[in-house]
């Protein structure tokens, strides 16, 4: 599991992003997403906020971006909330950096079904690489982080990539994701298992097959 703490609240880190406000682009975004929310519930647009700052900060960085404190500071005064409830939001859900993370952060699944499905041959296929569990590699290209269950637990193993899941990976299939985004390419996102197209059981269904093409009655068999 990720260490979850904030970056030091140092003077280049003031000096870096103390100005931060969303771009024009963002801002429309941002203002869109309170515009959902009944007056008096603007707050309730926070994770929205947090989310679009994080993906500028991405954009300014060339990175999957994060939340410095002086950016959490500004979605605070942009919905006139107490800061420390933007903090709350932020550290508690893992879709959010608290410190820089590299162009690509890779998130390895490592819970039981994960686990029991190869999660740790992920894992050593991504230190090969050189990488190392909770830092940047040195050319800012990864992060890798371990984290906890992300809902493919019947296409395990599986990493989350930026915005992306790769599913029923082996050390092969994990590698040719990492070498295709490595060169600037769009591997394919979800299941790597050759003919399987979600989580539909691999191989096909080998029962309630008459509930394929239609639904089907298998009461009076039964």
């Amino acid at each position: 599991m990720a260490d979850r703490h904030l970056a030091p609240d140092t003077p280049e880190l003031r000096a870096r992003w103390g100005a931060f406000e969303f771009s024009p682009e963002w801002k429309a975004k941002a203002d869109k997403a309170i515009a959902k929310y009944p007056e008096g519930r603007q707050k309730s647009a926070v994770m929205a906020l947090l989310d679009f700052a994080q993906r500028q900060v991405g954009e300014e960085t060339e990175t999957q971006g994060w939340l410095p404190l002086p950016v959490m500071e500004y979605i605070a005064r942009y919905l006139d909330m107490p800061v420390i409830r933007v903090v709350e939001v932020a550290s508690f859900y893992f879709m959010y950096n608290l410190v820089p993370v590299g162009k690509f952060h890779v998130q390895v699944c490592g819970t039981t079904p994960c686990m029991l499905r190869g999660s740790d041959d992920i894992i050593a296929a991504c230190k090969k690489r050189g990488m190392k569990m909770g830092h940047t590699t040195d050319d800012g290209m990864w992060t890798l982080t371990e984290v906890e269950c992300m809902g493919n637990c019947a296409t395990a193993p599986m990493v989350q990539i930026n915005d992306g899941n790769y599913e029923d990976l082996t050390v092969e299939r994990l590698d040719a994701v990492l070498d295709a985004l490595a060169k600037g390419d769009t591997p394919k996102e979800g299941t790597q298992e050759p003919g399987r197209h979600t989580s539909e059981p691999s191989g096909g269904p080998s029962t309630l097959k008459e509930m394929v093409d239609a639904n089907h009655d298998y009461r009076s068999e039964w």
